[in-house]
């Protein structure tokens, strides 16, 4: 009804909003130097006849909404404690994890070696059972000094954690790169990982989130990799390393699959049987192959589980600045967030100036920043698009239904109350567009490709 009422004071021109109210703006056009503007709007503003409407009502909330990042890996980590000293450290820490600057609140941490360390190594190097040889003194080097000194700053930030293989000696191949899990080690494998987070929680570092295996249908890569089907990988958390977390006490929760969109029935057969899903958290997904629209069909498929969005690159092969910066905020992160995913995760935090330290892995990936052995920083546009996310959208915001054509975006409610709008302009012409809630009205003046988002207080 509210909205009713408002659309026919529209359309006879009289909308009376207080001129003293205002919207916050953060603005992009990512093809000039406007990048990351802020400004205020007014709302109340005269409307024309047939302004293209965008409708959100605070009442219609969705997800909660964990937040935005990209993952410290190990060469990230490095990259952090190596090439910056500590007071410039400090300070690329507050720009990238707090709200001041562009509000990552998410990281995903490498369970052992990945594609971006320096060489290949697990927490138990020969063959163990009772894992008595367990430890994780590589991570000491310079993960876990980078992530507290994180936490430090941002206490709150969510933490996921990924094996890309199990140890060597627990593989059919005896190779971290390749092979399948030993029918033998489903049990020893659960206590390894279980150990991991112990270790962390230790360390006073809190795992939240951990996927079973990383892109788990891409076994033939040159770097730590193993091949997991969805029964194997249902075997696995349903038999072993669902009872065995769950006994342990540990709040730790598993999310299944951790790979392309273009495969979306691998993550539903697994919940498709009651007891693993008795286990499960929800299920994690890279937008590589496939359509994000695939995080929709999960969710639809099993409505009680959640989505997550856990890793995407930029590199090379896309070199395209403006256009990056729309695609992740318009396709990814609104994509996933209006497909119900709780967060949104990107790859590699930081990389060097040769797109590394890599280990046979992706040759010109990009991170979210670039830093030089002499400390200088480049922005890659992953952090532009991220501010579009994480300066606004507060941790666990709900997700609100939103509607309109004229601009590709996703409305959120944060918890102290203000509302925020992230989309993009795809038009190629100016275009003015009302943004109507059930108590407040406002229009802005879209340019060609435009990158918005918008606050205000309801």
């Amino acid at each position: 009804m509210q909205f009713k009422s408002t659309l026919f004071a529209l359309t006879l021109g009289l909308i009376s909003c207080s001129q003293t109210e205002k919207v916050q703006v953060l603005s992009s056009l990512p093809d000039t130097d406007s990048l990351l503007v802020e400004k205020e709007i007014l709302f109340g503003k005269d409307l024309k006849k047939n302004t293209e409407i965008i409708r959100i009502s605070a009442a219609d909330t969705c997800q909660t909404v964990h937040g935005v990042g990209a993952a410290l890996t190990h060469a990230s980590a490095w990259v952090f404690h190596h090439n910056l000293t500590p007071s410039k450290r400090d300070s690329v820490f507050r720009e990238l994890f707090t709200p001041a600057g562009i509000g990552i609140n998410y990281t995903r941490l490498a369970v052992g070696a990945s594609d971006f360390s320096f060489n290949f190594f697990s927490y138990s190097e020969t063959e163990d059972f009772t894992l008595s040889n367990f430890s994780i003194a590589e991570d000491h080097k310079d993960v876990i000094p980078m992530l507290k000194e994180i936490l430090a700053i941002n206490p709150g930030m969510q933490i996921m954690a990924t094996p890309w293989s199990p140890p060597a000696w627990m593989k059919t191949n005896k190779s971290m790169v390749g092979g399948k899990l030993r029918p033998d080690c489903y049990d020893v494998y659960a206590d390894y990982l279980i150990k991991y987070i112990q270790a962390y929680k230790q360390e006073g570092i809190e795992i939240h989130t951990m996927t079973v295996q990383n892109e788990p249908e891409y076994g033939t890569a040159a770097y730590p990799c193993m091949d997991m089907t969805a029964e194997e990988q249902k075997v696995f958390i349903r038999d072993h390393f669902g009872p065995k977390l769950k006994a342990s006490g540990l709040k730790t929760k598993i999310v299944l699959f951790d790979h392309n969109c273009d495969n979306p029935d691998y993550p539903i057969s697994i919940m498709n049987d009651e007891k693993a899903k008795e286990y499960v958290e929800g299920s994690g997904f890279h937008l590589y192959k496939g359509h994000i629209s695939a995080l929709c069909k999960v969710q639809e498929a099993h409505p009680d589980r959640n989505i997550y969005f856990t890793e995407q690159s930029g590199g090379g092969w896309a070199p395209d600045f403006d256009q990056n910066v729309r695609w992740y905020v318009g396709e990814l992160f609104v994509g996933a967030m209006n497909c119900w995913s709780k967060n949104a995760l990107l790859w590699n935090l930081a990389l060097d100036e040769n797109n590394g330290p890599k280990n046979f892995g992706c040759q010109d990936c990009y991170g979210v920043v670039e830093i030089n052995k002499s400390g200088d920083i480049k922005k890659h546009a992953e952090y532009y698009a991220i501010a579009h996310f994480g300066k606004y959208i507060q941790p666990n915001a709900k997700r609100l239904i939103s509607s309109g054509d004229a601009v590709k975006g996703a409305a959120f409610l944060n918890s102290d109350g203000t509302m925020v709008y992230m989309g993009v302009y795809y038009g190629s012409e100016t275009k003015e567009v009302l943004i109507q809630t059930d108590k407040k009205l406002f229009s802005y003046t879209f340019k060609p490709g435009e990158v918005v988002t918008f606050k205000w207080k309801e």
